[in-house]
């Protein structure tokens, strides 16, 4: 798996270059802000760009935008925003691109386990979708929360869906039967309206669901 790595702070960007090479990721580049990521993606054509939120010069979204444009450009192209704190109006644009697939949003502080990093990373890169929870959780707080007519039970079995968890690993973590979490997703589905399609993967649209009330 190919990567390019966007990050200000020397010392993450040189770890993760180091530490990621053991699990079988291939860094093709590591630069320190948004017109080098631009130019390194064009030039070396990752599977996967790992970018922080804020670089220079103005430390605001930076990072977030190029994703976005780089999204544009190439909806296939996967992308795993970092950052110390959820920035709303681009996370929603960012999290929406590319039909939902190949995305990831995840906070700094929260990653603990480089194996466990990785394994995110190859989610995304084969098409998957990880949020982290927490993010999940503040774009939630919305005052025009699409999901009004959601459960408790299915808000939570959508959360951890979110995290890009099959219907087992929700059981576990949920205390709940296999054959109970798929009913509470059939449940979410059809109260969100979304029907069935060969060409849709509905659980990417039942996350977004909660992402796009943010950047409305």
């Amino acid at each position: 798996m190919r990567v390019v790595i966007a990050e200000d702070s020397v010392l993450l960007r040189e770890g993760l270059s180091a530490m990621l090479p053991r699990f079988g990721v291939e860094v093709v580049a590591s630069v320190g802000d948004s017109p080098a990521l631009l130019a390194a993606v064009r030039r070396h054509r990752p599977q996967l760009v790992v970018t922080d939120v804020r670089m220079p010069p103005d430390y605001t979204d930076e990072g977030l935008r190029a994703a976005v444009a780089l999204r544009t450009e190439d909806p296939g192209l996967a992308v795993v925003a970092l950052s110390q704190y959820v920035q709303h109006g681009y996370a929603g644009e960012l999290l929406a691109s590319g039909s939902g697939r190949s995305v990831g949003y995840l906070l700094k502080d929260r990653i603990g386990d480089v194996a466990e990093f990785a394994g995110q990373l190859r989610r995304v890169a084969e098409g998957g979708t990880v949020v982290d929870p927490e993010v999940v959780r503040q774009l939630m707080q919305h005052r025009r929360d699409p999901l009004k007519q959601l459960s408790a039970r299915e808000r939570e079995v959508l959360a951890v869906v979110a995290q890009g968890h099959s219907n087992a690993a929700a059981a576990r973590l949920l205390s709940l039967t296999e054959a109970g979490v798929a009913k509470h997703i059939g449940n979410l589905f059809t109260k969100l309206n979304l029907p069935v399609s060969d060409d849709t993967n509905r659980r990417v649209l039942a996350v977004l669901a909660y992402l796009r009330s943010r950047s409305d």
